[in-house]
């Protein structure tokens, strides 16, 4: 196998010749054609899992992977979690629509290849947010930051960093991710850039790696301008920054 065995990676093997079917702790595993799989670790995930494969035959090939534990930056803040604010009832109905359009992107299954390229930045600019860094107020810990931010200017180009299908273009912002665009690269494998100015694909579009698909903003929930990368294998939420040549 290749890449990052670790707390927020993604690793990608190819299971032994004549596997019929595999399995990571029991929840299968999808296979490509040729036999190819992959493996995203989020960023809370256990230190240890099992691989099986399963030959036509009833034939068991069993591994265990150790996994390293991730690097995160942790902040303690003496301040109340809440920061005193409620929510309203607009938002509460606004939002419930919106994470039903998420979840439904996410379940997208392309035929996208995406998945086996190298991965590029979406936009040149300093990495102003790590994945995994987290805050703890007062003793309670918050929610961790779930992707990569790059800072850069309103309206520069962002490009897609491999190929995929856009399964999201939110042209009405969304309460706190802006203008949101999502895109499959295959295999339960799919990227999230939040608070762009503008989009330029629609959902259903294939996008090739380095088309621009959209420009840098601050809509949602954002301080300033920048772009939100988050990436997801299936339900496990993964470090952008591991899948980058630099990573």
């Amino acid at each position: 196998m290749s890449g990052a065995a670790v707390q927020g990676g993604l690793v990608i093997g190819r299971a032994p010749e004549g596997t019929h079917s595999l399995f990571l702790n029991d929840t299968p595993l999808e296979l490509s054609p040729d036999g190819f799989f992959l493996i995203g670790f989020d960023r809370d995930a256990p230190m240890q899992a099992n691989l099986v494969a399963i030959h036509a035959d009833g034939r068991k090939i069993e591994r265990n992977i150790a996994i390293a534990p991730g690097n995160w930056r942790i902040e303690n803040v003496a301040a109340n979690i809440t920061g005193g604010a409620k929510s309203s009832a607009e938002f509460q109905a606004r939002r419930s629509e919106e994470l039903t359009q998420i979840a439904s992107a996410r379940a997208v299954r392309s035929d996208s290849a995406g998945w086996r390229q190298t991965f590029i930045r979406p936009v040149s600019g300093r990495i102003s947010g790590l994945f995994g860094a987290q805050r703890i107020y007062n003793g309670t810990p918050g929610s961790y930051h779930n992707g990569m931010d790059i800072a850069a200017p309103t309206g520069r180009d962002f490009v897609a960093p491999a190929d995929g299908v856009v399964t999201l273009a939110a042209n009405d912002a969304f309460t706190l991710e802006g203008h949101l665009l999502m895109i499959d690269h295959g295999m339960g494998l799919n990227s999230a850039f939040l608070h762009a100015s503008e989009l330029l694909v629609k959902e259903g579009d294939r996008v090739k790696q380095g088309q621009v698909i959209g420009r840098v903003g601050a809509t949602g929930r954002a301080s300033g301008p920048h772009l939100h990368w988050g990436m997801k294998w299936n339900s496990a939420r993964i470090d952008p920054k591991l899948l980058l040549p630099s990573g």
